[in-house]
């Protein structure tokens, strides 16, 4: 029987310590669990949990590293390595819950008119703002995958209509449409909102830009809860106050921290969120981090394994 040495390297490692080594058979033997990428064995571990910011220190380093299971759905700190000979698995099936609350929280609030009756409450105005339904309204969902499929039932629910953009466009369940970007402004002119959970590749960079402004309705609302490259940060603030677009709910940034004199802080028709939308939980990483490491010892194919030529 192989024994492997493992590496737990995360922000969160006091959260991890009561959980990790319950999870280890006696051919794993555990390194540390730590916060600090000095702490790591680099010579000897095999298996690394961590965040992917830490995990890009130490990798380049860990010549007997065989397998990484991060912590985040995304995992741009490590395609920007050099090194890819490794497996590397992302924390997917476990946002699913969060994300369907975030999603629902922000289609209400602005099908609601909620903001316009908090000002007409500060106001003591009885004259009751104007609001809509999300029945028979198009969500369009740029980054058609597993985290958008937990939004499918509540939508149902709501008779909310749902479109899809995807690389291949390929139909989907729940889904009444599937786009590619080469019809993209097809698809931006069926949005009542647009959600983008696309990942950060090459691709997917800069694809919300005036370009696909242009093409949306002056009532639509964008919730980025994707990655921060997806938009062009200028383009978004000029389709805002041109009126191109209604509101955008932002919960991801080029830059994170978002600098306190960014413009988007201020503006009247930004909602920023602080990458809250669906954060991960240690208990829910370790439980996908075990059905992994048993699946990883027993030489069975890994769930959510990366694939480093497509960039998710």
């Amino acid at each position: 029987m192989n024994t492997h040495k493992l590496a737990v390297l995360s922000n969160e490692a006091q959260e991890y310590a009561p959980l990790i080594p319950a999870l280890l058979p006696d051919n794993v033997v555990l390194d540390c669990i730590t916060t600090e990428p000095g702490d790591v064995d680099k010579d000897s571990v095999t298996i690394l949990l961590a965040d992917p910011d830490l995990a890009a220190v130490v990798i380049p380093k860990m010549p007997a590293l065989k397998w990484c299971q991060s912590v985040w759905a995304g995992n741009r700190p490590l395609l920007a390595l050099d090194r890819q000979d490794y497996l590397l698995t992302a924390a997917k099936g476990i946002f699913g819950v969060q994300m369907r609350e975030y999603v629902f929280t922000w289609l209400l609030h602005y099908s609601r008119s909620v903001d316009d009756y908090a000002q007409a409450q500060r106001n003591a105005v009885w004259s009751p703002p104007r609001y809509a339904r999300l029945q028979g309204k198009t969500l369009g969902i740029t980054g058609a995958g597993s985290i958008a499929d937990a939004l499918l039932p509540v939508a149902e629910v709501f008779g909310l209509n749902i479109i899809g953009l995807s690389r291949s466009g390929k139909p989907k369940a729940g889904y009444t449409a599937m786009y590619t970007q080469a019809s993209v402004h097809e698809f931006a002119g069926r949005c009542d909102f647009v959600l983008n959970l696309m990942p950060d590749t090459p691709d997917t960079r800069g694809l919300l830009n005036a370009d696909f402004f242009s093409g949306l309705s002056g009532d639509c609302v964008l919730i980025n809860a994707g990655r921060g490259s997806a938009i062009v940060e200028a383009d978004l603030l000029s389709a805002l106050d041109n009126g191109q677009l209604k509101a955008a709910v932002l919960d991801v940034f080029n830059e994170e921290p978002l600098p306190a004199s960014h413009p988007f802080w201020q503006h009247p028709k930004i909602k920023i969120t602080q990458h809250t939308a669906a954060e991960s939980r240690p208990a829910d990483v370790a439980a996908l981090f075990a059905d992994n490491l048993q699946r990883y010892l027993s030489c069975q194919p890994l769930m959510h394994q990366f694939d480093f030529t497509r960039g998710y």
